[in-house]
């Protein structure tokens, strides 16, 4: 083999390196996908069958994160790859480890069930619940999606639906104290409501940090610890033509 064709054959395989990693973290995030809408299935609608599913597939999304991260490294360390692929590499491992956190909260929120919440449930809040986890699921949709289209525009609509959940959760919250207040028998249980609600909390904030990954990986600018106001000057400066 000519060293022209090897280095075409060397190409080749690492982009088929590269391929299969990041079909792997897309299918870790279906499964994650699958737990977070059974979890929130549990919770609001008492489904206690289902928690179980999340339970097992869990098991799966740890193997998948290891499995991930060693191929990550042996890509690193065989390929020594050009700063744009690096870039691919280390978003895939952040990613990777972010999906496996939704799971865990996931799993959180499947061991809550109605019964754990002595009734307090009211209709009010299960409402705001359905709501709240409608858009974190809206949220993980879509960052998948641009992480599969390395999609800059779609990871900025993730970083601004963080917002929304922000506010979902402290209107939430102060719903759950002045229940507390006016009636401290109702604490033990609306504690347990809003630690679910934390993780709804939470969850918008790790399909946060998964955009911000990919608008790394696509412009190889860090907009972590920044305002979104400033992301998109930022962004819309690099992109402007010179």
């Amino acid at each position: 083999m000519t060293d022209l064709h090897l280095g075409e054959h060397i190409s080749h395989r690492f982009n088929e390196e590269l391929e299969d990693v990041r079909s792997r973290v897309l299918h870790m995030g279906g499964i994650v996908e699958e737990q977070l809408a059974n979890a929130l299935r549990v919770l609001v609608n008492d489904e206690a069958d289902l928690a179980r599913d999340v339970l097992d597939a869990d098991a799966a999304v740890n193997s998948l994160e290891v499995e991930i991260d060693e191929e990550c490294t042996r890509i690193v360390a065989r390929r020594q790859p050009a700063a744009t692929d690096l870039r691919l590499i280390m978003t895939v491992s952040k990613t990777t480890n972010e999906l496996e956190r939704i799971g865990d909260e996931a799993k959180r929120i499947a061991k809550m069930s109605r019964k754990d919440m002595d009734g307090v449930l009211s209709d009010d809040v299960r409402a705001e619940l359905t709501l709240m986890g409608d858009m974190v699921r809206a949220m993980l949709r879509q960052v998948l999606d641009a992480f599969a289209r390395t999609d800059v525009d779609t990871a900025i609509l993730v970083v601004k639906a963080d917002r929304k959940v922000d506010k979902k959760y402290k209107k939430v919250t102060k719903y759950l104290i002045k229940q507390m207040v006016s009636d401290p028998e109702v604490i033990p249980a609306v504690m347990k409501i809003m630690w679910a609600v934390r993780s709804l909390e939470r969850l918008g904030d790790r399909c946060q940090n998964i955009a911000e990954h990919i608008i790394y990986m696509v412009l190889g600018m860090d907009v972590r610890h920044i305002k979104l106001d400033d992301i998109l000057a930022e962004i819309e400066a690099q992109m402007e033509p010179e």
